[in-house]
């Protein structure tokens, strides 16, 4: 009857630790790793991260956007999506790990 409870008990811990990995591994692999975009922002061009409600940082130029933006996703492993004036992505580059050669 003992040895009966143990293994469930060894199951339970085991589904446990496999739970606790995998979320593990999707907090770690979000958490850090947020797009960043260059959009216009009247007039001006701004930095801003996927999801947040405000920009990170705002420019007089693109150029200057799209360096600031090029470093944080560097920094994050992510992306960088650059939109044009109409606000539509022109462009992205990503910095993260990408497999290699691409699928597809």
């Amino acid at each position: 009857m003992c040895l009966h409870y143990k293994r469930r008990g060894n199951i339970f811990l085991i589904l446990l630790m496999v739970v606790f990995t995998l979320v593990l591994k999707f907090i770690g692999d979000n958490s850090m790793k947020k797009n960043q975009h260059v959009v216009p922002n009247n007039g001006a061009w701004s930095v801003k991260g996927t999801g947040n409600s405000r920009n990170t940082k705002t420019f007089e130029t693109q150029r200057e956007a799209i360096d600031f933006g090029r470093n944080i996703a560097r920094t994050q492993e992510a992306e960088l999506l650059i939109h044009n004036k109409q606000g539509r992505i022109r462009q992205k580059n990503s910095y993260g790990n990408d497999p290699y050669p691409p699928k597809g």
